[in-house]
C-alpha cells in the first residue's frame, strides 16, 4: 500500500537550489521507505511564497484528499517582507487549517515544521541577524502556539538551521537556503512522528 503525503510550503518545502531527492519531504520518504514504508509525495510550495500567495497556490492544484499525511512550513516571506504578525497567525492557521481538511480532518496526521533562521546564512551578511533571529522567534511562537493549540505535531528546525553559522555545508551553494544535508537533519527529525502516523 502506497501511503500519500501532501506537503504544504514555500522555498523550504521545494528545496530551493537542490536536487528533488534532497529535498526534506523527499528525504523523508526515503527513510520511510527504509522503514518499509511506501509514501507517494505531494509538493505544493514556491520560492518566495508567504501564507496567503500559499493559498492562491493551493487553489490552482487538483487535490485528491484525504492525504495521509500532511506537512506545513510557512512564514519565514511574511517575515522577510516585514508583514505583521498578527497576519501571520490569522494566515497560519487557515492554512494549518485547511492542511487539518486535506489530512481527513484528523489534526494527528498533520506535522508543522517550524521556520528556520535564514539571519545566519551568507545571503544575509551586513543585515541584523539578531533582530532576524529575533523576528523568526516571535513568528515560531505563533505557528509553535496554534500548532498545540490545533493538537498538530510539531518539529522544531530552528536550532539546526542555526548551526549554519559554523558549518556552510549546511547551506546550499546560493548561500540562502538549506543544502540536502541539513535537510536530512530535519527528514530525520520528522521520522517518528510520520512513522507514527503511517504505521
Amino acid at each position: 500500500m502506497n501511503f500519500r503525503y501532501l506537503a504544504l510550503g514555500d522555498s523550504y518545502t521545494i528545496g530551493e537550489s537542490v536536487e528533488e531527492a534532497e529535498r526534506f519531504p523527499n528525504q523523508l520518504a526515503a527513510l520511510l521507505a527504509d522503514e518499509g514504508v511506501t509514501v507517494d509525495v505531494k509538493i505544493i510550495a514556491r520560492t518566495g511564497w508567504t501564507t496567503d500567495e500559499l493559498w492562491d497556490g493551493i487553489q490552482k492544484e487538483t487535490l485528491a484528499p484525504p492525504y495521509d499525511m500532511v506537512s506545513l512550513l510557512i512564514g519565514v516571506n511574511n517575515q522577510y517582507r516585514g508583514r505583521g504578525i498578527e497576519e501571520y497567525r490569522e494566515g497560519f492557521v487557515f492554512l494549518l487549517d485547511k492542511a487539518v481538511e486535506y489530512a481527513g480532518g484528523d489534526v494527528k496526521r498533520v506535522i508543522v515544521f517550524s521556520i528556520p533562521d535564514w539571519g545566519v546564512t551568507p545571503f544575509a551578511a551586513g543585515r541584523d541577524a539578531a533582530q532576524i533571529a529575533a523576528e523568526i522567534d516571535a513568528f515560531n511562537q505563533v505557528n509553535l502556539e496554534e500548532t498545540q493549540k490545533a493538537g498538530a505535531h510539531y518539529v522544531d528546525v530552528t536550532p539546526v538551521s542555526r548551526k549554519a553559522k559554523e558549518d556552510p555545508t549546511l547551506v546550499a551553494g546560493d548561500g540562502l537556503h538549506p543544502s540536502g544535508k541539513m535537510y536530512a537533519e530535519w527528514a530525520k527529525s520528522a521520522l517518528p512522528i510520520a512513522l507514527s502516523i503511517l504505521k
